[in-house]
């Protein structure tokens, strides 16, 4: 709900806005933001029917999608392209493309060798849309699919994203 404050929930909606627009996501609320802001601009779904979610590599959006329309649109930041080493082994921090399913969840803080995932929704491996205290809104993470803990709790509490969803990662 409206607070007044421009504090992180609304740095988040902000850089998903900028994002749906394809302007630079700064943060800024500036003319170009304004006139995107007025236009009600809104990203479109790329499934023409089925309730699922997407992630879109290309802009690093999440969208709650109903048939063709997208419901919610959350800002997110996926695998950031880099070289890594989890002391055994390197890889490449790049999320995976495909069309899964959420086939394991943990309602609470999962501490792994990567870092922390709060609340994850596991769709293939350890890949996982889960929540976290840094969302940029460019790609940064060893390859899941970051959302805030604020976005990460809406999530759990509508239940918008049960067991068994389909998540199809583009």
């Amino acid at each position: 709900a409206p607070d007044g404050v421009f504090g992180a929930l609304t740095q988040q909606s902000l850089f998903a806005l900028q994002k749906a627009a394809s302007l630079p996501a700064d943060g800024v609320v500036g003319a170009r933001t304004g006139r995107a802001l007025e236009r009600g601009v809104r990203p479109r779904a790329r499934a023409s029917r089925g309730d699922l979610v997407e992630i879109n590599l290309h802009t690093d959006l999440l969208e709650l999608v109903k048939d063709d329309r997208v419901l919610v649109t959350l800002n997110v930041s996926t695998g950031g392209g880099y070289r890594y080493s989890d002391g055994t082994s390197t890889a490449l921090a790049v999320t995976p493309r495909g069309l899964f399913h959420v086939l394991r969840q943990v309602d609470g803080l999962v501490v792994a060798p990567l870092g922390e995932l709060w609340r994850p929704k596991y769709f293939v491996g350890g890949y996982a849309i889960h929540g976290s205290d840094s969302v940029p809104p460019v790609p940064v993470s060893h390859g899941c699919v970051r959302v805030s803990n604020a976005a990460m709790n809406w999530i759990w509490a509508s239940n918008r994203m049960p067991l068994g969803t389909r998540i199809w990662v583009y």
